[in-house]
């Protein structure tokens, strides 16, 4: 149905192969990018930990792709990227025997169907150990835990522990984690389920998301650690939140692969014209 002077938006389950699961995020698709102001708004109205707003470029099968949470613009999101390409596909808005380009903050990121689920190809996200000694018993305290081997990203701090048990019952301070300098902070061991190579949960209250369902950008990072650990390059990984959602990981040198499902859950329109 065409509302006059609306713009359609999307809900799309992320990292999902049913409603109600995985990662949510809202799909704004404009003709131009209108003031940061009005897509910060429109992501705090939509109150998810992710709203992509897609503009199309001159170029066929290419698109500008910008990412913002309840409180502000991200440089890499995994799931809204996801979300984006889906309805892109769904929308029939592109060719699917061609790749998807999405140029972004963090370069330009391809997209492709494959079956039934779609490919990320995401820059690889390396880690360092020298983390200040204040800053890592900071997350450690913030997280409840007592020991951890406590890395950093270039957007976020990682406490990889010894036990699948530990990541599944954690129960955060997000006050605490809120006051350390970092965009999130997630937790990982590998896993014990068959079929799963390793577990996470992520967290991101500066961000105004306390816990992110599935993070698809963390497994830039999540994926080439455990490739190492375990010696194999294809793994699945699952994201322990309490909606849940599997990502199957493909590190490919300096990039990552990283695939899965995606579901719409609802469509409306936004009544406020952009500024």
């Amino acid at each position: 149905m065409f509302i006059p002077n609306s713009i359609p938006i999307w809900q799309v389950d992320a990292f999902a192969d049913r409603p109600f699961s995985g990662n949510p995020a809202a799909v704004c698709i404009l003709e131009n990018f209108p003031s940061n102001h009005w897509m910060q708004n429109v992501a705090a109205e939509m109150n998810l930990s992710e709203t992509a707003f897609i503009v199309p470029t001159d170029e066929s099968n290419s698109f500008h792709l910008r990412w913002f949470t309840p409180a502000t613009e991200v440089d890499l999101c995994g799931h809204a990227t996801l979300a984006a390409a889906h309805t892109l596909i769904e929308q029939k808005r592109i060719d699917t025997n061609l790749p998807i380009r999405f140029q972004t903050r963090s370069g330009e990121l391809p997209c492709s169907q494959s079956g039934s689920r779609i490919t990320l190809d995401f820059p690889l996200v390396s880690a360092r150990g020298d983390v200040e000694s204040d800053t890592k018993n900071a997350l450690l305290a913030a997280l409840g835990i007592q020991e951890a081997v406590v890395l950093r990203t270039k957007f976020d701090l990682v406490a990889a522990v010894s036990d699948a048990r530990i990541v599944e019952a954690l129960r955060p301070d997000f006050n605490a984690l809120e006051k350390i300098e970092t965009r999130g902070a997630m937790i990982t061991a590998s896993s014990r389920i068959d079929g799963v190579d390793f577990i996470s949960r992520f967290f991101a209250p500066r961000c105004g998301i306390n816990e992110d369902p599935v993070t698809g950008s963390a497994h830039c990072f999540l994926a080439p650690f455990w490739a190492k650990q375990l010696n194999k390059t294809s793994l699945v990984g699952h994201q322990a939140s309490s909606r849940g959602g599997k990502v199957y990981c493909e590190v490919a040198g300096d990039r990552v692969h990283l695939s899965g499902n995606a579901v719409t859950v609802w469509k409306g329109h936004l009544l406020v014209a952009p500024e």
